[in-house]
């Protein structure tokens, strides 16, 4: 079965602008996830990586079109073109519409910015002309207008409430020349410009079109449709600006639903409700035994500084606000939760509506729970008793889970629980082995590489830190933790309940959590799909690695991919992130301390290897020439993939190579490093 395609690129590489980027990344991410992850790339992911077959959308942002010829020109263009014949989908805003078209003409006759010539991915068979207006000059809002676009409302049939017009940002795009000739039936004008244009635009002034390419389709635009109101700052040395963006806030709904229908017709799923931004919630701390959050706020006493009666931590990426439980039922606490738009430790001064935050400007507000767990009205999607109750009964069962997990911290809505620790040392360093912070939503969500997103709403996530001892780590590798952390995911799942033990999760190396996908019909050959992966991220502090163990797992949540509840039979009950939390907490610590008595272990290894998906898997080493290899587990010594290599008759010449992954690639079986051992 196909790889399922749930990426939407957004390429950032030469040619394109950081404002654009911004724009298509919000507006993409608002209205496509959770179904899909919104990644940015560059030239040289598209030109190395086998990025096309989970691709459900490539998108080029404006920019200058130059720029992307002279990156991706011949062998770039061919990988494009090949993906978009194929099936795939092509969107391309203002220069990324040029870039799209048999042929460009901007600006023509002044010399100092005229650029012509022909465009190889020429999915328009016709001429983009631009600029539409006049006054376009880079790196400058001074050519900036909005504009009114009508649409062709049968080109959408199908889509749902259409508007018949709407204003969009406009800054230099161009206009689609003799679209719908006869010779062009793959084409369709999906809008045109309002107004009169400052060149000769032919017929339809298209503004907008649509073009079937093979088996896929292309959408290139000559205005901004993705560009909202609300991330536009003003330029007040821009006469109008201020009108400008007055008139897009105005007709941001119609924007928004065209925008929604041409992704539509790119045959996305488009979420019907238009994903906002979340305000961030309060992070609720609390511990097994609540007198314990007394003993760990001393331990804090050094960062934590004092204004007006006040504590905070004001730490090197975020800065802590230190509250009371009996200040959040008061009618200034009220206002705040009320009204997170107004205040000042939610949003950063001057922002307001929909647009992009800058979270590390918002203080973080912790609530120490001294005397008891927090009530079930500050924290109604997790619940502490249920947690703690959990973890006391699996550590019943590990008699080796002590302490793990004996303090939480909770956010209903954060940035990153990985970030909010690693990225700022001087909490970390205070911060006990086990110490665990969780969420519900996270809304910068890590990942591999730069990868960023939202998190919804029924994924257990989670970050622990481990203390590991710098004088072991010769004898027991850092990297063996990740190893730790995925048997005890797939074993806290199969434990979870009786019948539990039958459903079919397993790991993939080095870090990911995978399930059989249910969708699939009966009788096709198995087909996993990812649900979960592991982040760790490994700083040295006071004789100590302090590593910051990321966990995230789909659990009630199907989208994007499949979940745990959705691989349960009807008769047994759906997990409880709470349970399943406490479930892998004590099963890691339990792992861990055999680990640092005696290493990673032959029953470690068994365990691993039971519920990996990759038992002799043959692969070709790319990066090495398509080498053919066998995988034959991991080493024992820094835990590298292991294979032998093998002949043309597909039988082993002798030599084992250890593999090691660049874990930036969205294939872990391309760009594998190798050494002879």
């Amino acid at each position: 079965m196909a790889p399922r395609k749930l990426n939407v690129l957004v390429y950032t590489g030469s040619g394109s602008t950081v404002e654009s980027v911004k724009h298509a990344i919000y507006s993409l991410r608002r209205l496509l996830s959770p179904n899909y992850a919104v990644i940015p790339v560059t030239e040289t992911i598209l030109l190395k990586e086998p990025w096309a077959p989970t691709c459900a959308l490539l998108v080029f942002p404006g920019g200058a079109d130059l720029g992307y010829c002279r990156a991706l020109n011949g062998e770039g263009n061919s990988i494009i073109s090949q993906y978009v014949r194929r099936g795939g989908s092509y969107l391309g805003f203002c220069a990324g519409g040029y870039y799209g078209c048999k042929r460009c003409e901007f600006e023509v006759g002044n010399k100092a910015m005229e650029v012509v010539g022909s465009r190889e991915l020429a999915f328009f068979p016709g001429t983009c002309r631009g600029g539409a207006f006049k006054g376009f000059q880079y790196h400058s809002e001074k050519g900036a207008r909005a504009i009114r676009v009508n649409v062709s409302k049968d080109a959408f049939k199908g889509a749902g409430v259409i508007p018949e017009v709407f204003t969009s940002y406009y800054n230099g795009g161009g206009v689609f020349v003799d679209s719908t000739t006869d010779k062009n039936s793959d084409v369709e004008v999906l809008a045109s410009y309002a107004s009169d244009i400052d060149v000769d635009g032919g017929r339809d002034k298209a503004a907008l079109v649509y073009c079937k390419v093979g088996q896929g389709a292309a959408i290139l635009t000559g205005p901004h449709p993705e560009f909202a109101a609300a991330n536009l700052s003003p330029h007040y040395d821009v006469a109008g600006y201020d009108e400008l963006i007055a008139s897009l806030r105005a007709d941001d709904d119609a924007r928004t639903s065209f925008l929604k229908a041409c992704l539509t017709k790119l045959g996305l799923d488009v979420s019907q409700e238009t994903s906002g931004v979340p305000s961030l919630s309060r992070l609720h701390l609390s511990s097994i035994s609540s007198s314990d959050v007394d003993d760990l706020l001393h331990s804090w006493e050094e960062i934590i500084s004092r204004d007006d009666g006040e504590e905070f931590i004001r730490a090197e990426n975020d800065t802590f606000h230190l509250q009371k439980p009996e200040t959040m039922w008061s009618v200034t606490g009220l206002r705040e939760a009320l009204t997170p738009s107004d205040s000042p430790d939610q949003k950063p001064p001057g922002l307001g509506g929909e647009g992009i935050v800058d979270y590390s400007t918002i203080i973080k507000r912790i609530v120490t729970h001294e005397n008891a767990w927090p009530e079930a009205k500050a924290t109604p999607y997790f619940n502490h008793h249920a947690f703690y109750s959990s973890l006391q009964e699996y550590r019943r069962s590990e008699p080796e889970a002590e302490e793990w997990g004996d303090f939480l911290m909770y956010g209903e809505v954060v940035t990153s629980t990985n970030t909010l620790l690693e990225k700022n040392f001087k909490l970390l360093s205070k911060l006990p082995s086990g110490f665990t912070l969780t969420a519900t939503t996270q809304v910068a969500g890590r990942g591999r590489g730069n990868n960023v997103w939202v998190s919804p709403a029924g994924s257990l996530i989670m970050s622990t830190v481990i203390n590991h001892p710098a004088h072991l780590a010769p004898s027991r590798p850092v990297v063996f933790i990740q190893y730790l952390a995925a048997i005890a995911i797939v074993d806290a799942v199969k434990s979870y309940g009786r019948g539990y033990d039958e459903l079919p999760v397993k790991l993939k190396w080095p870090n990911d959590i995978y399930a059989l996908d249910p969708r699939q019909p009966s009788g096709s050959p198995p087909s996993y799909v990812k649900i979960g992966g592991i982040l760790s991220h490994c700083s040295y502090s006071s004789g100590s690695y302090q590593i910051v163990l990321g966990i995230g797992i789909n659990t009630t949540n199907g989208r994007p991919t499949t979940s745990l509840d959705a691989l349960l039979p009807s008769h047994l009950a759906p997990f409880r992130i709470e349970k399943l939390t406490a479930g892998i907490l004590a099963r890691l610590e339990a792992l861990y301390k055999t680990f640092v008595r005696r290493g990673f272990t032959r029953d470690m290894e068994d365990a691993y290897y039971n519920h990996w998906l990759h038992g002799r898997q043959i692969v070709n080493l790319e990066a090495q020439g398509g080498v053919k290899a066998r995988i034959v587990g991991i080493t024992r010594d820094w835990g590298m993939l292991r294979a032998e290599e093998l002949g043309s008759d597909d039988k082993p010449t002798g030599k084992i190579w250890a593999l090691q992954s660049d874990e930036n690639s969205f294939d872990f079986f391309r760009g594998l490093v190798k050494r002879k051992i």
